[in-house]
C-alpha cells in the first residue's frame, strides 16, 4: 500500500500547522511553574504549590503531557515527510504513544 503524494503533503501540513501551534503551548507552559497571586495564608501557598506542580515539573504536569504530544505529532510527522513509508510499517509505535498519554490527569 503506498499513499498518494498529494495526501502525504496534506498531512505534513497538518502537523506543521499542529506543531507550530504545540510549540507555541510549550512556551506557556514556561510560566506554569511559578503560580503567584494565591495569598500568604497557608492554604493559599498549598494550592499555589498544587498549581504549580500540575503546571510543569511533575510527569503527569501540563508541561509534559505538551511535551509528549510533541514527541509523538513529531515522529508521525517525520514518518510521512519521509513518504509514509514509516508510517505504514509494523515498526512505527506513534498511536502507541498517543494511547499512552494519560489526559485525564
Amino acid at each position: 500500500m503506498r499513499l498518494e503524494p498529494l495526501v502525504i503533503e496534506e498531512i505534513v501540513a497538518i502537523c506543521n500547522t499542529t506543531l507550530s501551534e504545540l510549540e507555541k503551548a510549550r512556551e506557556t507552559t514556561n510560566n506554569l511553574a511559578a503560580a503567584h497571586g494565591f495569598g500568604d495564608f497557608e492554604s493559599a501557598k498549598q494550592l499555589a504549590t498544587g498549581y504549580a506542580r500540575k503546571g510543569a515539573g511533575t510527569p503527569e504536569s501540563a508541561r509534559e503531557r505538551v511535551e509528549q504530544f510533541i514527541d509523538a505529532l513529531t515522529q508521525l510527522h517525520d514518518a510521512f515527510a519521509s513518504g509514509g513509508e514509516a508510517f505504514l510499517g509494523t515498526e512505527f509505535d506513534w498511536v502507541r504513544q498517543l494511547q499512552s498519554i494519560d489526559v485525564d490527569t
